[in-house]
Formats: structure tokens, C-alpha cells, sequence
């Protein structure tokens, strides 16, 4: 059945794939923006493995689903040519590296107590991150919408007007709205290509999952925390970003697991650990339920959008080819990546806090323009030992 999801031969195996997903889930700093960005230059541009039509309808179906944007454009990707073997090898080797990075962090929170050098290391990172993203964005925007110039941009007027609602709408509320990314769909479709007849699409129910505790921990607490994280991912939409404040009203406040300290710290591990922003879920997991918490928080967040993803990708495969639904995908597209622009200004916000964040985030752009080839783990070494020398001056 997998075999007809894609007539040619694609120019890379299982072991490729599985491969690179596995490096950018050890290596892929800078969050959501940077990892779809880093999936597109080095899988479309430089390798060639998918063309950009496959790429764009990944991004699309990735925003439209609930869960991680990043994780959930790697189980696509997966699934173009390999199928659900294929969507299951990539989504592992993604989420696992930095999965067993958040629980050494965490078992060395716990024997050390506080993160006055983590907070250091993450001044610096934070801003640099900035900077790595902001990149990542005007990639993103000059491919899939238009360059900056008088007449691309008047010919697609429309898509930059999505593009800049995304932003406003994302900077104003705090969070990406879905309803914003349909309505823009389909508005443009029914600009650009009106299908022959308009039917009311059909919506899949959320598969509802059960996670439950295994391990010898408190049962009760790990069910609960089942539940609570299944529903956020389950229930979130967009970037890694979007599911913060959500888990701080379920972690803080609802059930009083963590302090505010305690969050604060948890989301400064997931920025500065490489792969899903998500992956903070297993920090948390491990603070309140040791090793048995973290596998639950972790594995009930990414099933639901592994389930999604891998029950709407094969139809979305057979509709993505009919010119209403490219024009749907392109009218979405532009207000996700307006919403992605929009996410980078409130971490910015939040990260470039004084002239010495400034100067580093500008100096990571900076890098990334005029020194060919550099690897963004460099760079956010480089950051990181800056904010150590700050912070201890």
C-alpha cells in the first residue's frame, strides 16, 4: 500500500532518512522556525530528496493538525516515500536525542539544586537562538511567498497580506490561531481556483488516547499527568511555542507539580537542548515523576500528532495535486509563516532583554550571512560561553 504513495523512486533510503533525522534531533538548535527551516534548505535545496510541492503540503497539513509544527513536518516527510514505517523511524529519531538530553538535565537539576549557570549559559543562547531564527524566517518567507521586490510583491499582494495578519494576530494574542490559517486557505482558494462545487470538508475525529502509568511510580500522579499531557498535545496547534502557556496552566497552577522557578527553568532546558521546543514536556515529567514521568509526558505529547499526521497524510497526498486545494495551501501557508515571524518577535521579546542580548542576536545573524558554511551548534556554543563571561563579570 506504501509503495503507491509515491509512483517514483525517491533518491534516498529508510536509512537516509532516519539518519538526518536523527542528526537534527541531535544537532537542530533554535526551535520550530529553525528546524522547518533547516528541513527545507538541507532536504529540498541541498539534497534534493523533496521537491518543493511536497515540502509546502508538509508545512500545511503539519499547521492544520494539533501538536509540534517541527515534529509533525518530520513524520510527513517520513511518510512521502516510506510510509508509516517511514513516518514512525523519523518521528523516533527526531523526539529521542533530546529527549535523553532533557532527562540527564534533569536528573542533574535534581542532584544540584537551581541553574545559576544554566541561566547564564541561557542568556547568551537565547539571544543567539534570536538571531538563528530571525534567518530562518526571511528563508522562509522570499520561498514560499515572494521576494522582497516592488513587482513580486504586488503580484502576490494577497499571500503578504495573509503573511502580515499572521504576524499581527500572532504578536497581539500570543499564540497562533488556527482559524486565521483556514479562513486565509480559503479565502484564497476561492480567489485563485474555485473548486466546481463546494462541499463542506471532512473533518477526522481526534483519536482519543489513554496514557496511562506503567512504572513503579505514584500510579495515580502519572495517569493524571497522562491525561493532562496528552490533552496538550492533543488540543495545541503550531509551534513549540504555542504550548507553553498551556502547560503553565496545567503544571503550575492546575495541579501545582512545579513552581514558577521550577517552569521558568524547565522551557530555558528546551531552548537550550537541540530538537522539539516540545521536548520540555520530558523535563517536567522527569521533575514530577522520575524516569516513568518523563517517558509518560513525552510519549502521551507526541502520539496524538503522530496519529494525525499519519492518518491524514495519505489522503492529503491525493488531494494536495487539485489547484483549489494548492491555492487553500498557499492562502495557509503564508499566514503560518506570517505566524512564525510573529513567534519570533515575542521570543525575541522576551530574550533580547538589554545591549549585550542585542549585540549577540545581531552578531548570530551577522555569522550566518557572511561565513559560509558555519553550523549553528557553533554558534550557539559561542553564545553560550559569552553569557557564561557575562554573567560571572
Amino acid at each position: 500500500m506504501e509503495n503507491h504513495t509515491h509512483k517514483a523512486k525517491p533518491g534516498y533510503s529508510l536509512a537516509d532518512i532516519t539518519k538526518y533525522f536523527l542528526k537534527l534531533g541531535t544537532w537542530g538548535f533554535g526551535g520550530p522556525v529553525a528546524l522547518v527551516g533547516y528541513m527545507h534548505r538541507d532536504l529540498v535545496e541541498t539534497k534534493g530528496w523533496l521537491s518543493e510541492e511536497e515540502y509546502k503540503e508538509g508545512l500545511a497539513l503539519a499547521q492544520l493538525a494539533p501538536g509540534p509544527l517541527a515534529a509533525q513536518l518530520g513524520i510527513y516527510i517520513g511518510f512521502v516515500h516510506y510510509g508509516l514505517i517511514g513516518a514512525t523511524l523519523t518521528g523516533l529519531a527526531f523526539v529521542i536525542p533530546s529527549f535523553v538530553m532533557v532527562v540527564l538535565l534533569g536528573m542533574a537539576y535534581q542532584l544540584y539544586g537551581g541553574l545559576a549557570w544554566m541561566q547564564a549559559v541561557f542568556y547568551g543562547v537565547g539571544a543567539a537562538v534570536i538571531g538563528i531564527i530571525a534567518m530562518s524566517a526571511y528563508k522562509l518567507t522570499i520561498k514560499s511567498i515572494s521576494k522582497f521586490e516592488p513587482v513580486a510583491m504586488k503580484s502576490r499582494w494577497l499571500l503578504w497580506l495573509f503573511y502580515i495578519a499572521g504576524i499581527v494576530v500572532t504578536v497581539i494574542t500570543q499564540r497562533e490561531e488556527i482559524s486565521l490559517f483556514i479562513a486565509c486557505g480559503l479565502f484564497y482558494m476561492l480567489i485563485k481556483a474555485p473548486p466546481k462545487w463546494v462541499k463542506k470538508p471532512a473533518v477526522l475525529p481526534a483519536g482519543i488516547l489513554i496514557s496511562t502509568g506503567f512504572w513503579k511510580y505514584d500510579a495515580g500522579t502519572l495517569q493524571q499527568m497522562g491525561w493532562f499531557f496528552a490533552k496538550a498535545g492533543a488540543f495545541v496547534f503550531g509551534s513549540g511555542l504555542a504550548i507553553v502557556p498551556f502547560l503553565h496552566g496545567g503544571v503550575v497552577t492546575e495541579f501545582g507539580w512545579l513552581n514558577e522557578h521550577q517552569f521558568i527553568d524547565a522551557v530555558a532546558v528546551a531552548m537550550i537542548t537541540p530538537g522539539p521546543v516540545v521536548i520540555t514536556v520530558g523535563f517536567i515529567g522527569y521533575l514530577v515523576g522520575g524516569f516513568p514521568g518523563a517517558c509518560v509526558a513525552a510519549l502521551a505529547t507526541f502520539l496524538p500528532c503522530y496519529l494525525f499526521t499519519v492518518a491524514l497524510a495519505p489522503s492529503f497526498k491525493k488531494i494536495a495535486k487539485n489547484t483549489s486545494i494548492k491555492a487553500f495551501v498557499d492562502g495557509i501557508t503564508a499566514a503560518v509563516i506570517g505566524a512564525l515571524v510573529g513567534s519570533v518577535i515575542i521570543i525575541g521579546l522576551r530574550s533580547v532583554i538589554d545591549v549585550p542580548t542585542a549585540l549577540i542576536a545581531i552578531a548570530a545573524v551577522l555569522a550566518l550571512i557572511y561565513i559560509k558554511k558555519i553550523q549553528e551548534p557553533y554558534l550557539i556554543a559561542a553564545a553560550a560561553i559569552i553569557g557564561l563571561i557575562i554573567k560571572s563579570l
